[in-house]
């Protein structure tokens, strides 16, 4: 496997995204992953590797900046760093779609067939990138956050697949209804898998905070990754 690290730059923001794959001599359908809260960390380039290792390029992009990161159990700190692309979808877009215009040049990708998916708020991230009308041919939600922001959506032509713990507190019940209706609506090929005494973060396995709602479980981290191979197959 050939790993690397390549900066870019979105509105003067250095950043720093994290490139795997297998070189075969030819370019491969690529997915960007976009990390959770914490920033672009150790568990973002682990699941561009798992990428990679699938047969695609992986890359994990960096929503917040080079060297900008949170740490595990610092709500407050973590809160910090995603709060102001949680409030301004428009910068969330930007960025992710200055992310998603950087694979696509990457020699190693074939540049129509591309798929992003995210973690917690990296779910958000790449729901908003659909959201946007990205031209990618899908997205991918793991335990992210469904709430959308206040910038209209344009036409979504993306398939999206959500892998959501019924008991994350984060997104309950109400919000997943309305999801749902938003994507309905919207005439999306959509897909939601639920999984049954799961909670937030279930294929993070440092999460152990069920007073937070965060809890690592593995048999649904199994199903969500086999889900995972399923969707980029299908897609690509």
């Amino acid at each position: 496997m050939i790993t690397k690290n390549i900066d870019y730059e979105d509105g003067g923001r250095l950043l720093e995204g994290y490139l795997a794959y297998h070189d075969t001599g030819k370019s491969k359908p690529a997915v960007l992953v976009a990390h959770d809260w914490s920033g672009r960390r150790e568990f973002a380039c682990k699941a561009a590797e798992r990428i990679a290792d699938m047969g695609y390029v992986g890359f994990a992009l960096d929503m917040y900046g080079k060297g900008i990161i949170g740490a595990d159990g610092d709500a407050e700190k973590n809160g910090a760093l995603m709060s102001p692309f949680a409030k301004d979808r428009a910068l969330l877009r930007r960025r992710i779609n200055t992310a998603l215009n950087t694979v696509r040049q990457l020699p190693q990708v074939d540049a129509t067939k591309v798929a992003a998916m995210g973690y917690c708020f990296g779910g958000m991230c790449v729901l908003e990138l659909a959201r946007s009308g990205a031209d990618v041919r899908g997205v991918i939600s793991v335990h992210g956050i469904f709430m959308p922001g206040n910038v209209a959506n344009e036409k979504i032509t993306a398939k999206v697949l959500c892998l959501h713990g019924h008991d994350d507190p984060m997104v309950p019940p109400e919000q997943v209804l309305a999801f749902e209706t938003e994507m309905t609506r919207a005439g999306v090929d959509w897909q939601i898998h639920v999984y049954g005494g799961t909670m937030h973060a279930f294929t993070n396995p440092k999460a152990n905070n069920p007073d937070f709602g965060t809890v690592y479980k593995e048999a649904a981290a199994n199903r969500a990754y086999r889900s995972i191979a399923d969707f980029l197959s299908e897609i690509f």
